[in-house]
């Protein structure tokens, strides 16, 4: 997948978000178990992310890795825990 950020974002509109913007994350880089308050979706442009839905008391949750032009949707309210790759993600977020 080559898309431009622009037509990335375009991409993501026509999938019925709203509010769209393109998001860089550095080398490695962790977030901790959190949830949104509604459906994100997230399109990778560069590099790749791995997530993992734990749930609660949960150690090892099943983690899965996206590379360019994958496509990580994540219910409302689901709770999440994301590991940026080691040369770094950019993604289109959809909230």
């Amino acid at each position: 997948m080559s898309l431009t950020r622009a037509e990335a974002e375009k991409l993501v509109r026509s999938w019925g978000f709203s509010h769209v913007f393109t998001w860089t994350d550095s080398p490695k880089y962790h977030y901790n178990p959190h949830s949104h308050s509604s459906l994100t979706t997230h399109l990778i442009l560069s590099g790749s992310l791995t997530i993992a839905y734990p749930t609660k008391g949960q150690v090892d949750a099943e983690k899965e890795t996206f590379g360019v032009g994958g496509r990580i949707d994540v219910d409302a309210n689901q709770v999440h825990e994301v590991w940026i790759g080691e040369e770094g993600c950019t993604y289109v977020i959809g909230e």
